[in-house]
């Protein structure tokens, strides 16, 4: 999927503007879902995902194919709610961080792995949804997207090692959500197993 983006930007460098439209198909989606993470509202989110949008469309030609295209435009999105958020000067409140140890997370992962796929997924989405907007920004392309370190390294703008912490706080604050959500028998069984 992802090798033909150039063929459609190429296409709209050259004036075809139609070709913008497979483009915003491709990824309207998760740019929508990428911006609601962070604005935790749905009429905001719908405007910075358009913005999102125009930015691309409006800057196509610097798009140079040093990333994905879809890691660029992820970025894109990520610095245009990131305006938002300032403009409105809204702040969450953190969720509070147990202290997880390594073996801990292992254990929720375990957990996660062994639900049906898709519980699995909107018990994840659910839980991401109610992250500081950072987080669940991370968390989703990491869950979802399945991006690597370098690539979130790229979106976010910080450096890989960097992401690796940001990474694993995040996910310390999701397994705090997740192991109140998930049923503590479940835990419980997985904690046993691996003694």
């Amino acid at each position: 999927m992802t090798t033909n983006d150039q063929h459609y930007i190429n296409l709209i460098i050259d004036g075809d503007t139609n070709a913008f439209e497979v483009l915003v198909e491709r990824y309207k989606d998760l740019v929508f879902t990428l911006t609601l993470r962070m604005l935790k509202n749905r009429e905001e989110a719908e405007e910075v995902a358009q913005d999102t949008f125009i930015k691309v469309y409006k800057s196509l030609n610097k798009f140079k194919g040093g990333a994905k295209f879809s890691t660029w435009i992820y970025k894109i999105a990520y610095n245009t709610s990131l305006d938002r958020l300032k403009k409105n000067k809204k702040h969450f409140n953190d969720v509070a961080i147990d202290e997880f140890t390594e073996h801990q997370l292992r254990t929720i992962d375990n957990a996660l792995d062994n639900l049906e796929d898709k519980e699995r997924e909107q018990s994840i989405r659910d839980c991401i949804a109610l992250l500081p907007e950072d987080d669940a920004f991370l968390l989703t392309l990491y869950y979802f997207e399945e991006q690597s370190l370098e690539e979130l390294s790229k979106t976010i703008g910080i450096k890989p090692n960097n992401v690796k912490v940001k990474l694993f706080r995040s996910r310390k604050k999701l397994a705090t959500i997740l192991r109140k959500r998930l049923e503590p028998e479940i835990i419980e069984h997985y904690e046993r197993e691996r003694r």
